[in-house]
């Protein structure tokens, strides 16, 4: 049996490129037909001229609180009750070819269709090493967000069988696991450690457990050699509910493989702008998905590209994992400062590369120092760096000049030291 999903996954990357970029003035040109919140973010622009990634970071980044937003704009409008009205006009499909709808917090609604694994976990299961023919414990929600159904479905994609263990009742999850004696677990990392930590008050061994995907919180190595000790071959998977699975680990231990139908950037945050392979930023996301189309959607998480190839044999782009949020919003002296406005500071200035505002002090005494790097310092550069914070921000800081390669390659635009006693 290969130990590859399909052979999608071994292809050249120039392949695999040719293929999503040639895809993508159609998907677009679907999105902009069917989905009316997507004709509004694409308004003025030619679908069949986005046939490039330079011509794709062009197109404007739609964040999650502007999903948010239109979704809640679009409920307490007049429109009737339906898919619009439900999903801000994000949806592509109506009633009856949504089989589900789901709800994750603000609340956001998204659609799931009966398209063959819609969620796209099945690959991520493969690589964790599911096959056709075994039991899943499936202890992801089945209430309110699509979790459940993400792993479930996806389980089904490879000819398996599920439990819907759902979440809570440790116990119950210890009995049924030691009834059943299931292949594999899905779920979070911290909740199979609580199963497992019951089975051994209970004095019931779960032999049976031999892998797992993981998902929805942090995964340290730590906790990854406990199960191992166990008998567990745990990996894990990064996805949301907007999006569904964007990448997952493989056999290799080296980073996240990405999807292979999924336009993946990582960009400076508080901007649209792509960053050199390696650095820091957060990742933007245009999925091919018909029915529920999102263009440069981007997640708020923090991530890198990871050069060449992975071990394990497939092909596709790998990111370092989950390095935290982007969102990085400050109040100071009573003005919120946000990574978008850092951005604004350095577009008036093409000297300077990279800029993070560096925030310390304790209550009542703020002090802001931009960190900016520049291969031309000078002292006029400094003072109208101070002028655009000014103009910009409306609050005063200093200026530190630094040679390229100083700054921290975390994605960090802004940086709160401050510490409140």
């Amino acid at each position: 049996m290969s130990q590859f999903f399909d052979a999608l996954e071994t292809r050249s990357p120039e392949q695999r490129e040719q293929a999503l970029l040639q895809a993508l003035p159609a998907a677009l040109a679907h999105a902009v037909a069917h989905a009316p919140a997507i004709a509004s973010q694409l308004a003025g622009i030619d679908p069949a001229a986005i046939r490039t990634r330079q011509a794709l970071a062009g197109l404007p980044v739609l964040r999650k609180h502007e999903l948010l937003e239109r979704q809640q704009q679009s409920r307490a409008g007049s429109a009737a009750a339906g898919p619009e009205k439900a999903f801000g006009g994000f949806s592509a499909i109506s009633w009856g070819q949504a089989l589900r709808v789901f709800a994750s917090p603000g609340p956001i609604y998204e659609p799931e269709s009966a398209r063959h694994d819609y969620w796209r976990f099945a690959r991520a299961l493969y690589a964790a090493g599911f096959r056709s023919g075994e039991l899943v414990h499936n202890c992801f929600s089945y209430h309110f967000t699509p979790a459940g159904s993400m792993m479930e479905t996806a389980a089904h994609a490879i000819g398996c069988s599920v439990f819907p263990g759902g979440t809570g009742q440790t116990e119950q999850q210890v009995r049924a696991m030691a009834d059943l004696a299931p292949a594999g677990y899905t779920g979070t990392p911290g909740f199979l450690k609580i199963i497992l930590e019951k089975a051994d008050e209970l004095g019931i061994k779960l032999d049976s457990l031999r892998r797992a995907l993981l998902s929805g919180e942090a995964f340290p190595p730590t906790l990854r050699d406990g199960f191992t000790v166990r008998g567990i071959d745990a990996y894990q998977a990064y996805g949301s509910a907007d999006l569904g699975m964007i990448a997952f680990e493989t056999q290799a231990r080296q980073g996240l493989v990405l999807s292979e139908d999924l336009i993946v950037e990582i960009v400076r945050p508080g901007t649209g702008e792509p960053v050199p392979d390696g650095e820091v930023g957060e990742v933007v996301v245009t999925t091919l998905n018909p029915d529920y189309p999102l263009v440069r959607f981007g997640t708020g998480d923090l991530s890198a590209i990871l050069p060449g190839g992975s071990p394990c044999g497939r092909t596709n782009t790998r990111i370092k994992g989950w390095l935290g949020r982007a969102d990085q919003t400050a109040k100071v002296r009573g003005m919120f400062v946000h990574p978008s406005q850092v951005a604004a500071i350095m577009q008036r200035h093409t000297q300077a590369i990279k800029a993070r505002l560096v925030i310390s002090g304790t209550t009542g005494s703020d002090r802001l120092v931009l960190r900016v790097e520049t291969r031309h310092p000078s002292a006029a550069l400094a003072l109208s760096l101070t002028e655009s914070v000014r103009a910009i921000t409306k609050l005063r800081a200093e200026i530190e000049l630094n040679a390229p390669g100083q700054l921290p390659n975390d994605g960090k635009v802004i940086d709160d030291l401050r510490h409140y006693d």
